[in-house]
């Protein structure tokens, strides 16, 4: 049967809108698949400024000076970023609609042939190529589902208004992490991630960067009130909040679908950023899928990038193993390196050489317990769950 369009994408994310615009733009057959589409997106978006080169201003809400927290401060050479969810999400959509890509409410329940997707009312969909950009779920991922538990990232936020936030967070800056234990409660370390929305709402959260299975949200709630409490922040009643929970280790989407954003995944398994990465990314796969429909994994995992992604994963798991009182300190070493090898580790997907370089001056910066860390997870089987972690 003659395929109805060039190009299907199944997820309307940011990720999948993105990658639908770009193949619309280029004059391909392109439709959206996603269960809901009106459905607003809850999540707050941040990246590097330097990393949003493609966007236009408008979609940025704030931009501020980044700063992060271990045992001592330290000033950030890169501009951080705040995106405006209701104007990325317009922006989006003016593509879609000026590339011609229908947006088709359904939900995708797997992908039995190459180029054929089944809806769960029944319907089946087919495609040139069919891209999977679900998020976590992966739908169209054919594998069993494992029993595995993930390395998930997970937070806890309120909105507060700017003054109110000022005891933690100076107008014009972003707090990229604030690893005091100002919650006052000993176990998994967790952070303070604070950014402003705009110039005059501030996101403070409380996020425990990975561990295995996820820190629960009321714990994460609990610390957070208890953190502003100690620096005099009052959260109003009624105070908008934010829920966080995805994991950092799903395996990349195999088999004859393409993974794409956080499907693919294309979710740094050390930051849990993903969403600067697919926006940057689309435009070449979809000249890939537009060009060559099956050689667009590469463009998505060429061979550095597959190699950076396995370095991270080694990175994730020596977190996971790392003694609570040992993640500050590291944090330290870390955000002490030169602004290079910070930022080949947390931008340099397919930056194979930044990253090894990045990852010798940490070792080389490190004393002989942190470079026994660093070193144990590549060649020690992977931890089933953080309460196993060595204490020491």
């Amino acid at each position: 049967m003659t395929p109805t369009d060039d190009v299907l994408v199944v997820g309307g994310g940011p990720a999948g809108r993105a990658l639908a615009a770009e193949c619309g733009a280029l004059g391909l057959r392109t439709t959206l698949l996603d269960p809901a589409p009106d459905r607003p997106w809850p999540a707050t978006y941040g990246a590097w400024d330097d990393e949003l080169a493609g966007l236009p201003g408008h979609v940025v809400s704030a931009r501020a000076a980044g700063r992060a927290i271990a045992l001592t401060e330290h000033r950030l050479d890169r501009v951080y970023a705040v995106l405006d969810v209701a104007a990325l999400r317009t922006h989006l959509a003016d593509r879609l609609a000026r590339g011609g890509v229908r947006v088709r409410a359904g939900r995708a329940v797997a992908a039995p042939a190459a180029g054929t997707v089944a809806l769960a009312d029944g319907t089946v969909l087919r495609a040139g190529a069919v891209v999977d950009a679900g998020g976590r779920a992966q739908p169209l991922d054919a594998r069993p589902v494992r029993a595995r538990v993930p390395a998930e990232q997970t937070a806890y936020g309120v909105v507060v208004d700017a003054a109110a936030a000022r005891p933690v967070v100076a107008p014009g800056e972003a707090l990229f992490m604030d690893w005091r234990p100002d919650h006052g409660e000993p176990g998994a370390p967790t952070f303070l991630y604070a950014i402003p929305l705009d110039g005059d709402r501030v996101l403070l959260e409380e996020t425990s960067l990975a561990r295995r299975p996820g820190l629960p949200l009321p714990v994460l709630r609990r610390r957070l009130l208890a953190r502003l409490r100690h620096h005099g922040v009052t959260v109003p009643p009624g105070a908008a909040m934010e829920k966080v929970s995805f994991p950092l280790d799903r395996p990349r989407h195999r088999g004859h679908v393409l993974g794409f954003g956080a499907a693919a995944p294309l979710v740094h398994p050390a930051s849990g950023y993903s969403l600067a990465t697919a926006l940057g990314l689309a435009p070449a796969v979809a000249r890939a899928l537009a060009r060559r429909p099956g050689a667009a994994g590469a463009t998505v995992w060429p061979p550095a990038a597959r190699v950076v992604h396995h370095v991270r994963g080694i990175g994730l798991e020596a977190l996971l193993r790392m003694p609570p009182a040992e993640v500050a300190p590291f944090f330290e070493v870390f955000f002490g390196l030169p602004d290079r090898h910070r930022r080949a580790y947390l931008s340099g997907r397919d930056d194979l050489r930044g990253t090894l370089a990045a990852m010798a001056a940490l070792f080389g910066a490190a004393d002989a317990t942190l470079r026994r860390r660093l070193v144990g997870p590549a060649v020690l089987p992977r931890l089933r769950h953080s309460e196993a972690a060595p204490n020491g």
